[in-house]
């Protein structure tokens, strides 16, 4: 299994199979779910301080937000899954 890191900002990378939803962080259940990772410890903040844009679940139920519109993080997504359907 290949692994696909995508960049969500910074330099930063998640694994893109690990990846359930690409989120805005703007309705009421998001801010519920970004909340409670925050109490469980599985919020990992890739802002740098800057206004969060996008909210990435994994399928580890981790949290990550990120500073990147989330149409931007999933047209990374899926160019990264076209390529490596093509290079195999």
């Amino acid at each position: 299994m290949t692994i696909k890191l995508i960049n969500i900002g910074f330099g930063n990378v998640v694994s893109g199979n690990r990846v359930i939803a690409v989120v805005s962080p703007e309705s009421a259940p998001i801010k519920r779910i970004v909340q409670e990772a925050r109490d469980r410890g599985m919020l990992i903040d890739a802002t740098y301080g800057r206004r969060t844009r996008a909210v990435i679940i994994t399928d580890s139920d981790h949290v990550l937000l990120s500073a990147i519109q989330p149409e931007t993080v999933a047209h990374r997504l899926d160019n990264k899954i076209e390529y490596d359907n093509i290079k195999e």
